[in-house]
């Protein structure tokens, strides 16, 4: 009869128990979630990197060259994209593939509509680089940790 007095509750020992097992699945489902998201993110980017790459194309085809910027500075990132965007937009067959670019990685500054930079999937402007021994461009993103120069960058020609 010592066992009526437990008969409707719950022991510490036994909430404690289901709690670390709740703890445990929260441990593997959070970074499993972050990861798949992340990598969302980077297929986003892989898309646009694909589209602009396109417009470069039809920007070469039109005019024998790619829109120049050799300065290899990244402080000046939001410069460098917006003068490529500009170069883009002039040729009309680049501009038909620009608009097909996401539209929540394409940014107006200043509140200008016709000055437009584009963004990665976290925020961070792109950078354009086109030195002139330089066979195609190439466009960086920042990363998830949105600071150049880090070992999360991505660059159009694959990883940094």
């Amino acid at each position: 009869m010592a066992n009526s007095r437990h008969s409707g509750g719950v022991t510490l020992v036994e909430m404690l128990v289901v709690l670390g097992i709740i703890i445990v699945l929260a441990g593997i489902v959070v970074p499993l979630t972050l990861r798949v998201e992340n990598q969302s993110k980077e297929n986003a980017l892989r898309n646009a990197f694909a589209l602009v790459d396109s417009a470069l194309h039809e920007y070469y085809d039109f005019k024998g060259q790619f829109p120049s910027q050799a300065e290899r500075n990244s402080a000046h990132a939001l410069t460098h994209v917006e003068l490529m965007v500009q170069e883009l937009r002039a040729v009309p067959a680049s501009r038909e593939v620009l608009v097909k670019i996401d539209s929540s990685l394409v940014k107006r500054e200043g509140g200008t509509a016709d000055v437009q930079s584009l963004r990665d999937p976290w925020g961070t402007v792109l950078d354009y680089l086109c030195a002139p021994d330089d066979t195609f461009p190439e466009l960086i993103s920042a990363g998830p940790d949105k600071q150049f120069g880090t070992g999360d960058d991505i660059s159009s020609k694959g990883k940094r």
